[in-house]
């Protein structure tokens, strides 16, 4: 397992190897793991296969450290890659958004090259 603090902090934003989680994201996982009561967890970011497009990322939290795994810091958060999934993951932002229309995290990704209509899958 991969442990760094390193981290560039550019306009509201936490860059480490080509992962940016925003500070409104991170201000959420760690309002989430207090509501939880857990200090241990971790929000681990995934592409797995599946959805209409072919893949899907799965967000969740996670007290397991697998071989490979990328652990960073985000405004005291951390977040966790598996080596399969960091090449999908090289620039995209996690975001956080909570309006009228939509309440959710977000993934902006320069990966993917399309998705589908409904928004949960990308090829």
């Amino acid at each position: 397992m991969t442990v760094s603090d390193q981290t560039l902090s550019t306009a509201g934003t936490e860059v480490a190897d080509g992962i940016v989680l925003t500070d409104v994201a991170a201000s959420k996982v760690r309002s989430l793991l207090e509501q939880e009561g857990r200090t241990d967890l971790q929000l681990r970011v995934a592409v797995q296969p599946g959805g209409c497009s072919g893949l899907r990322y799965q967000l969740f939290f996670d007290e397991r450290a697998l071989d490979g795994d990328i652990v960073k810091k985000f405004g005291g958060v951390g977040v966790v890659v598996d080596r399969m999934s960091a090449p999908y993951l090289t620039g995209a932002v996690i975001d956080f958004t909570d309006t009228i229309e939509k309440q959710g995290f977000t993934i902006d990704n320069p990966n993917a090259q399309n998705s589908c209509a409904c928004g949960d899958s990308f090829h």
